[in-house]
């Protein structure tokens, strides 16, 4: 692709799509399209392809999707399949059907069995069960990068999965019900300390930039404090679901996105399946690091020189990791709460961990560079910023 490709990235607001955005913006790439919900909406066949019957895009990046923490995986459970289903397949059949040159998909590693060993490698994929509290969610993402496979298989396609390791940054979502761990816990912690400190000001701007169930900072003093302590917020203290024992590989969104465009620019999937082996009669290689059309139709995603081709997909991570209790150490510290911290050990802990091999990525020419401790620092200021 060159600077003036036309890239259209599904979920461009997002924490992911974002920062992928403006990775490629200071990459010189600027011919980018997005489009919101209220523009867009992803689970309408008929209105995806009107729009990529508009826009002809050269190259897709699929951020788009419907996500959440273990509360909202629990309480979502079919909105989390058919959804994320819905998004995926009129993307990418319509990204096939316009002749899209790249497209670039982002699962995540909660595809991954719930006892794989670790650190998870791309081929411990449908080994064992899933973790069962986000069993729709991994489902769906499977069958997405299934597609990005399977299409490529068959049809010659260059579409290219990457599955990250839990993600945090700049427009992250600190919903109390359905964001994930780190920005809901930092919520939490901070919530709970402007209650000790009887800063109300604070505590009603807060909650008229992210009501909770309906209730925003207008409301009278005792119904903000009932609605806060249904989420373990209470004064000075602040309890957190599950054990704390779980470990957990965090992953700064920007990190994410840099990887992501790295990926997008500089790997084929002709790179990842090792076909530089064999000749292009075998494959039909094209010059773009996709396969000829015309000699895999009909092929039915049959290579006999190859075998068989699995987990084509790339881990995106850091390869390292810590428990939840650490990392709620850390936002303490970071928050400069000095109250009480609980656990609730009724409430489900989801996978005892879940870390990632992360070898692929780096042979391919890509590693993170911001490490846990800044990265919630940072993630803490941006979230004091958005509150402004």
């Amino acid at each position: 692709m060159n600077p003036n490709s036309k890239i259209y990235i599904a979920g461009h607001r997002g924490l992911v799509g974002s920062a992928i955005w403006n990775n490629l913006l200071s990459r010189g790439y600027t011919n980018l399209v997005g489009r919101t919900h209220q523009e867009l909406d992803l689970t309408d066949q008929y209105a995806v392809k009107k729009f990529f019957d508009e826009e002809e895009p050269d190259a897709v990046v699929l951020a788009a999707a419907f996500v959440g923490g273990i509360m909202a995986n629990s309480l979502y459970r079919a909105d989390f399949i058919m959804m994320n289903m819905k998004i995926q397949c009129n993307v990418i059949s319509e990204a096939y059907a316009h002749h899209v040159k790249k497209l670039l998909f982002l699962g995540s590693t909660c595809i991954y069995p719930k006892d794989a060993p670790q650190p998870m490698k791309e081929n411990c994929l449908l080994t064992s069960p899933l973790e069962y509290t986000n069993e729709e969610y991994a489902i769906a993402k499977i069958a997405g990068l299934k597609m990005c496979e399977s299409y490529n298989l068959q049809y010659g396609t260059n579409y290219i999965a990457v599955m990250p390791t839990n993600l945090y940054g700049p427009n992250d979502n600190f919903h109390l019900e359905n964001s994930h761990v780190m920005p809901a816990m930092m919520r939490k912690v901070y919530l709970a300390k402007l209650i000790a400190d009887d800063n109300w000001k604070a505590i009603r701007k807060d909650m008229d930039k992210r009501p909770v169930l309906g209730v925003d900072g207008k409301a009278e003093k005792q119904t903000l404090l009932d609605i806060l302590s249904k989420y373990g917020i209470e004064n000075n203290r602040v309890t957190l679901w599950g054990t704390g024992k779980p470990l957990r590989e965090f992953l700064w969104s920007e990190d994410m996105a840099d990887a992501s465009v790295h990926v997008l620019l500089n790997v084929n999937f002709s790179d990842i399946i090792g076909i530089e082996k064999y000749s292009s009669v075998h494959y039909g290689a094209s010059t773009d690091g996709a396969v000829d059309r015309n000699h895999s139709k009909g092929r039915g995603g049959a290579i006999p020189s190859l075998g068989e081709i699995r987990n084509c997909h790339i881990n995106v991570g850091t390869g390292k990791e810590l428990t939840i209790r650490e990392l709620a150490e850390l936002v303490v510290k970071t928050v400069g709460f000095k109250g009480e911290l609980l656990f609730d050990d009724t409430k489900p802990d989801g996978t005892p961990r879940k870390l990632i091999d992360v070898s692929k990525i780096h042979s391919l020419g890509w590693t993170h560079k911001v490490e846990i401790e800044d990265g919630v620092r940072k993630l803490f200021e941006w979230y004091q910023q958005s509150l402004q």
